[in-house]
């Protein structure tokens, strides 16, 4: 058995050079130092090592560290190949001990920690037993420190307080679960307005409907099943689409596309590869899913190639319930697209104002797509706001905030509600009689664990943290985006889908009464999160301050371009593009307490204000080098265009104080307005046309 760690322990914290998985990492590396006690994060040098144990250069610079770091606990991470990473591991723990570095054998090491891919996991338990502990990813806070061996006397205060919450949603969440309570929840009858379950339904009827009758959230899942043969994919799906209307349980069915699909539509594909997801090829096709899903409300990804085109063909076969974009992402960037990021951005402002024409809502699919890449909360938080501006100044009127809760992972759940309730209040204060919100919170993608009953566990808890973002209002949210269980394990189908809508609304349904008696925390007035919100606020309106203030028309496919090649938006961890954002990618992040901070080189945490003055600076740099290209601002003086292209840009920023409102008076506002689609249609189109601006 392993001693427990005292404050003589020094922590090692290890992964070859090849795997730059480096958030965990960091994570333990900061829970360590938050309880006071010492890690070591090994650089290049010793990763390099790390990676090639066997060379008796390598093991002796390795042997070398840990005797002058005087490490007494090392960890190894590897999140790649999981045989390969159980193997490295193996090479390591033989010249480890062939160099006699392991306590049992009078040398420094204590303890030995892996972390890795489940199937890795299980190969290191299997082979080297209780030598070494293993970590699958899917431990919270206090699960890491329980493991790594540092005793609740060495936590501090602060930080046993704030998990217990987290801890405090498990409990409840295995409760729920053990008592089976989700087995008794039935389907929602949602018929009861005009056009439900016709070519006429609409997101804003089918919610105005549920709101009226105190019915509960609507519940949307992403369903995709893949096959080798396309057509017999498509012929599964439409059967498991029929099986989800039968149900009754989801309310939108959100088709998971394969990568074609989004990039090569109506095209021959040939032999080109797929990625997983329906293999949808042709309006037929998408029509054809709407018949089989009727009464649901249906919606898809959004193409990576003639975006706007899509778009258009979607609203005539499925009747899109919402469109999403993703603006940056999608693109060159991330690999998911073919366009370079500008001509990405113009695509989807363009396909935005065609989703304001129709009438329909727009989900931004952003956020998550930047803390995906190492991206700080603020970041975070605002770039949803910069989508919201955008859209309200293109015309549409309704806005799904989707808000991706446990990303990354090490989120705490107090974070959490700070990060959504400062997205809801920046974004509501856009609100008017042309401009509603709809909250949709969803757990994180790689939230869930592989063992599907922890991860039913893991749902029930993330479903009453989305409950407690506005915990006195029973209106919100009023959607749901239903992760299935089986997320980290295998593809939802219909049973699994239908199971995980089940326990998402028992959850809710039981958490809502236990707070009613006073039985579990109200977070409403909870002062961690409340002080962790106003953080999130002051920042995230001192970014945004700045960018207006060194941003030509910051809300257009251009002004969106300079946010993020200025470095208004931090992503470390993005591996295309680089050089092209070299202002993006130059800032670090680091897990500090739950959160996601910027720090410098030594650690200290850059405050938002700090890194928006460096961000405009160089913002106002790339404008003056670019006033003679193409996508730069016209070099000429006092002509007519230049004075309306500075009207615009008057009216395409947003005044502070205009749009501030305070925390008491941002209450949920769900009024939703139905309004007739032609009608809706030509008041956005006159909407466009009056703001003067040019997205």
């Amino acid at each position: 058995m392993r001693p427990e760690v005292t404050r003589q322990d020094i922590f090692g914290l290890v992964r070859p050079v090849l795997d730059a998985h480096t958030l965990g990492i960091s994570s333990v590396e900061q829970i360590l130092r938050d309880c006071g006690l010492r890690a070591v994060v090994a650089d290049a040098a010793i990763c390099e090592a790390v990676g090639e144990p066997s060379k008796p250069e390598s093991i002796a610079r390795l042997e070398r560290w840990i005797r002058e770091r005087r490490i007494t606990r090392l960890g190894f991470s590897y999140r790649l190949d999981p045989r390969q990473g159980a193997e490295a591991f193996g090479k390591l723990l033989y010249q480890l001990h062939s160099r006699k570095l392991l306590a049992e054998q009078e040398g420094p090491l204590a303890a030995l920690y892996f972390a890795g891919l489940p199937e890795a996991c299980r190969i290191v338990k299997r082979e080297h037993g209780d030598l070494v502990e293993v970590f699958l990813g899917d431990e919270t806070p206090g699960e890491t420190l329980d493991k790594l061996g540092v005793a609740p006397s060495l936590r501090p205060r602060e930080m046993t307080e704030e998990i217990a919450y987290d801890d405090a949603r498990l409990a409840f969440a295995r409760d729920l679960l053990r008592r089976e309570k989700h087995h008794a929840v039935k389907r929602v009858n949602r018929a009861g307005y005009e056009g439900f379950g016709t070519r006429k339904d609409l997101l804003v009827a089918r919610v105005r409907h549920g709101l009226k009758n105190d019915l509960p959230p609507l519940m949307r899942a992403h369903v995709g099943p893949y096959l080798p043969d396309r057509i017999k994919a498509v012929h599964l799906f439409l059967d498991w689409a029929r099986q989800l209307a039968q149900a009754g349980f989801l309310d939108i069915l959100s088709i998971g596309t394969s990568q074609l699909s989004q990039s090569n539509f109506g095209e021959d594909w040939g032999d080109k590869p797929n990625g997983g997801g329906v293999p949808l090829n042709s309006p037929e096709e998408f029509r054809a899913v709407w018949d089989a899903a009727r009464p649901m409300l249906v919606r898809t990804y959004a193409g990576t190639k003639n975006v706007p085109q899509l778009a258009r063909m979607c609203e005539e076969t499925i009747n899109m319930a919402w469109h999403a974009l993703s603006f940056w992402w999608f693109s060159q960037m991330d690999g998911r697209g073919p366009y370079p990021v500008r001509e990405n951005l113009e695509q989807h402002t363009q396909t935005l104002r065609f989703v304001a024409e129709s009438g329909k809502p727009f989900e931004p699919n952003i956020p998550h797509h930047f803390a995906f890449r190492g991206a700080d909360d603020v970041t975070y938080v605002v770039s949803a706001v910069l989508a919201a501006r955008t859209a309200k100044l293109s015309g549409v009127r309704h806005f799904v905030l989707q808000a991706m809760l446990n990303t990354p992972k090490a989120t705490w759940g107090v974070q959490d509600l700070a990060k959504a309730r400062a997205l809801l209040t920046l974004v509501r204060e856009l609100e008017d009689e042309n401009f509603s919100v709809f909250l949709q919170p969803r757990a994180g993608l790689d939230y869930f664990s592989h063992d599907l009953e922890k991860a039913k566990v893991q749902l029930a808890a993330v479903s009453a943290l989305m409950d407690d973002i506005e915990p006195h209002d029973p209106h919100s949210p009023p959607i749901i985006h239903v992760v299935s269980y089986s997320e980290a394990s295998h593809l939802a189908d219909p049973a699994v889908v239908n199971e995980s809508i089940q326990i998402t609304r028992a959850a809710i349904e039981e958490y809502r009464r236990l707070r009613g008696r006073g039985e579990v925390e109200d977070m409403a007035g909870h002062a961690e999160a409340r002080a962790r919100t106003d953080e999130l606020l002051e920042g995230g309106r001192a970014v945004l301050q700045a960018i207006e203030s060194a941003i030509p028309r910051p809300y257009s496919a251009q002004g969106l371009y300079q946010v993020f090649r200025a470095g208004f938006l931090p992503v470390p961890y993005l591996w295309e593009c680089r050089d092209e954002f070299r202002h993006a990618v130059q800032w670090q992040t680091r897990v500090v307490k739950g959160s996601v901070k910027v720090v410098d080189e030594t650690g200290r945490v850059v405050p938002p204000h700090e890194r928006g003055r460096v961000a405009a600076e160089m913002a106002r740099n790339l404008t003056q080098r670019s006033r003679n290209s193409p996508y730069g601002e016209p070099n000429t003086k006092g002509t007519k265009a230049t004075k309306k292209g500075r009207k615009n840009t008057k009216r395409d920023h947003f005044s502070s104080c205009a749009f501030r409102r305070t925390a008491d008076e941002l209450r949920v506002r769900l009024e939703v307005r139905c309004d007739d689609t032609k009608e809706s249609s030509q008041k956005n189109k006159s909407a466009v046309a009056d703001s003067g601006v040019t997205v």
